[in-house]
């Protein structure tokens, strides 16, 4: 009886030590956890802490020190060459519109000169091209201000359906030359979202621009009372690559060379800078992007 009571105390005792040990982990854990989602939000050269002295979880806290460590080293490289883009694009901009007004001016007053046909022929390829290389840079330039003015959007009630109809109208003439009808879905509904009225009408100029380019000849534009609004076209020239690489700043396809680039990655920023989302399929020849603002 004595050695089985003895055994019962050192069960005991190691049951105890034992439920303490995990307890320890399970607090250790904890803090790890709270820790590394801490240090993930701010940017701060403090690492995570724990109380515990067990060394599986002391190496467990090291290993993860050490990758937030180049996370971080990478992500401030990421911010620096951001920035770097950034400044490039304001720049660039800036050096461009000067001499480009320049040009136009100087256009404006040879067109009115007297000039035999040929040179009236040369006049209007140089008009052409300064256009495009005008309508390029003003993208650049609206692009450098969109990011300035990160924090500049207003929020207040907007009525999507109203923006949508002002947005097609708007861009209705471009589509007819290429000869696009779009197909229009809107419920009887009002869709009102906290957004900004500006934004929201870039964003679907932008869009629409995209039709432009790339469809083969149809676009139907389908808004939901749920938030959602799916711009759909033919596309039979994209490839799932390309796709996936449209809301890249400065990519361009074949298809667009007269393009930045720039015209859907302004429209994500400002999509996410209002706290939606948007996203492109390809499916059967079908592009279709989406944007999704919640309630």
């Amino acid at each position: 009886m004595i050695y089985l009571f003895i055994l019962c105390i050192i069960l005991t005792i190691i049951i105890i030590v034992l439920a303490a040990k995990v307890i320890l982990m399970q607090t250790s854990i904890k803090e790890i956890r709270k820790g590394f989602s801490e240090k993930l939000k701010s940017d701060t050269n403090t690492l995570i802490a724990i109380s515990s002295r067990d060394t599986s979880i002391c190496n467990l806290a090291n290993d993860i020190n050490t990758q937030l460590k180049e996370l971080r080293r990478q992500r401030h490289r990421y911010q620096q060459g951001d920035t770097e883009i950034k400044n490039a694009v304001t720049n660039i901009s800036h050096d461009l519109r000067t001499p480009l007004a320049s040009i136009c001016g100087n256009l404006d007053l040879l067109e009115q000169e007297e000039m035999s046909d040929s040179v009236k022929r040369h006049i209007e390829v140089i008009r052409n091209r300064s256009d495009i290389l005008t309508q390029l840079t003003e993208e650049l330039f609206r692009y450098s201000v969109i990011l300035a003015a990160e924090s500049n959007l207003t929020s207040e009630p907007t009525v999507i359906n109203r923006i949508l109809e002002e947005s097609i109208a708007a861009s209705y003439t471009a589509l007819v030359e290429r000869g696009i009808q779009p197909t229009i879905q809107m419920p009887k509904e009002r869709v009102v979202r906290m957004l900004d009225h500006s934004a929201l009408a870039r964003i679907f100029y932008n869009l629409l621009n995209n039709a432009i380019k790339y469809s083969d000849g149809d676009l139907t534009i389908s808004l939901h009372s749920s938030g959602k609004i799916i711009f759909s076209n033919t596309a039979s020239k994209l490839t799932q690559i390309q796709v996936g690489k449209l809301f890249d700043r400065f990519y361009t396809v074949e298809t667009a060379r007269k393009s930045t680039g720039l015209g859907l990655a302004i429209a994500r920023t400002l999509v996410e800078q209002m706290n939606g989302t948007i996203s492109a399929q390809y499916s059967n020849g079908i592009l279709s992007i989406c944007i999704f603002f919640p309630e």
